[in-house]
C-alpha cells in the first residue's frame, strides 16, 4: 500500500507498539521493586550514622524523598495507581525483618534507636501519603 505526501500510513504498528509498552511497564515496574528494596537497605545501613557519637536521623530524609521519588517512578512507569505498592511492599518487608530479633539474637533495628523508629514511620507515612494521592489524581490519559 503507498502512502500520498501528507497523508499517514494505517496503524499495522500499533500491535507492536503496544507490546513494547506493556515490556517496559513491566520493566519499569521491576526496577521499581528493586529500587524498593535497595532504597531499604541504604537507610537502614544509615539508621546508626553518629556525628560527634549522637544519631543524626540522615535515613529518615532519604526514607522520605526515597518514598516520593520511587512511588512518583513507579506510577509514571507502571501507569496505574496501585503502583505504588511496587516499591512500598519490598520496603515495609525488610523493614518488618530487620525490627525482630533473630534466633541467634541479632537485630538491625533497635528499640532504643529512635532513628530507626522515626525511619519507619516516615517512610511508611509517605508512601501511603503518596498511594492517597495517586489514589485522588485524575485517570492518566495514554496517547495512542
Amino acid at each position: 500500500m503507498s502512502v500520498l505526501p501528507g497523508q499517514e500510513p494505517s496503524a499495522p504498528t500499533a500491535r507492536p507498539r503496544r507490546g513494547l509498552d506493556l515490556v517496559l511497564r513491566l520493566v519499569g515496574g521491576v526496577i521499581a521493586v528493586v529500587a524498593g528494596l535497595l532504597s531499604a537497605v541504604l537507610e537502614l545501613l544509615l539508621a546508626t550514622v553518629r556525628v560527634g557519637g549522637q544519631l543524626i536521623g540522615v535515613s529518615v530524609l532519604v526514607a522520605v524523598g526515597a518514598g516520593i521519588a520511587l512511588s512518583w517512578f513507579a506510577h509514571e512507569v507502571v501507569g496505574r495507581r496501585w503502583s505504588v505498592v511496587l516499591p512500598a511492599l519490598p520496603w515495609f518487608v525488610l523493614m518488618a525483618v530487620a525490627s525482630v530479633r533473630t534466633t541467634e539474637g541479632d537485630l538491625l533495628l533497635s528499640g532504643d534507636n529512635w532513628v530507626g523508629l522515626a525511619m519507619i514511620v516516615a517512610g511508611a507515612m509517605t508512601f501511603a501519603v503518596m498511594g492517597f494521592r495517586q489514589m485522588l489524581a485524575p485517570p492518566v490519559h495514554h496517547d495512542g
